[in-house]
């Protein structure tokens, strides 16, 4: 390290050492708790004798505390309680031949229309990620079971036939979420909706909250928050979901194919000991940092629910 580098380590360390005993003071006036003077300790045991202390005192004094932690913004170091938003054991997997078919549908075109905004949205801001992009998880699995098949002489014709249909389709919708054209009309589309039933009224309100999401987070992807959990390093078999594992769009929810495929990414999943799931840090001394909230993934895992269950249930 040269001199340079040892006066930038000293004044990150100063100023880290700094934020923690003043984000220390107001946590412990908060809880009106008397924490342990490390101040003369050396850098960085002060701060994790610190910490130490803090933390059993809380678990002490206040009733179902869990854990604290030493978080950083990009401007300050802070002490904090984590929180997460569990998205249970769901597979948040959007099906897309049913769009294709309200596609070819003249009485439902027009809905078509509408959710391709959605789509889009999804795909292009949002991240979710596409069954038909390579660099996706379940790429992997549509391109291992076409393997499966063209090995194995004794596998019926459906199984290629819906193999072949997921790729031409996913292939056809991906260039349409990729056309910038529907997400510039989403607003119009939305406007000019005619609501005549209960499929065209859930329609518009799943459409609705994806564009009011859009609006209020025009650039934010749903992996903005992601935290892979730690794992055990002497575990070799420990294993973790991770987020674009479970979120993704794929063909369909019914067939040959989706029945396998279901089957082995359920089979890899049980396999897992963890699962990563949006996560931030909160500063627990009463301060604000702007944008840290877990409203955006509450909101938009609500949306990918509704979304599946009116494909799913889609003819």
């Amino acid at each position: 390290m040269n001199a340079k580098e040892g006066l930038q380590f000293d004044y990150k360390a100063k100023r880290t050492v700094r934020d923690f005993y003043k984000s220390l003071t107001k946590t412990a006036s908060k809880f009106n708790i008397n924490p342990l003077s490390t101040i003369n300790y050396p850098f960085p045991y002060n701060i994790s004798l610190g910490i130490w202390d803090m933390q059993t005192k809380l678990k002490e004094n206040v009733a179902d505390w869990e854990n604290l932690h030493i978080a950083q913004s990009k401007r300050k170091t802070y002490l904090a309680s984590k929180q997460v938003h569990y998205t249970g054991s769901s597979l948040y997997y959007i099906p897309v031949i049913p769009l294709y078919k309200m596609i070819k549908d003249p009485e439902r075109k027009r809905n078509a229309r509408l959710l391709l905004s959605v789509f889009s949205y999804l795909h292009s801001i949002a991240n979710v990620p596409y069954y038909r992009n390579e660099s996706s998880y379940l790429y992997y699995h549509y391109e291992m079971h076409r393997e499966w098949v063209e090995q194995d002489e004794e596998e019926e014709e459906d199984a290629m036939g819906d193999i072949v249909k997921a790729e031409i389709i996913g292939d056809s919708i991906l260039k349409k979420l990729q056309n910038p054209f529907n997400l510039n009309v989403f607003e119009q589309r939305l406007r000019l909706f005619n609501k005549v039933d209960d499929f065209d009224r859930d329609c518009w309100m799943i459409a609705n909250e994806a564009y009011a999401l859009y609006n209020a987070y025009p650039k934010e992807s749903i992996f903005r928050n992601s935290l892979i959990p730690e794992i055990n390093p002497y575990d070799d078999d420990e294993r973790i979901i991770r987020m674009d594992q479970y979120i993704s769009f794929y063909a369909e929810d019914k067939g040959w194919l989706y029945n396998n495929i279901k089957e082995t990414v359920n089979n890899e999943f049980n396999e897992c000991s963890q699962i990563e799931v949006p996560t931030i840090f909160t500063p627990i001394d009463g301060s604000r940092i702007a944008g840290y909230t877990l409203d955006f993934e509450k909101r938009f895992f609500n949306l990918l629910c509704d979304l599946c269950t009116l494909l799913y249930d889609y003819k």
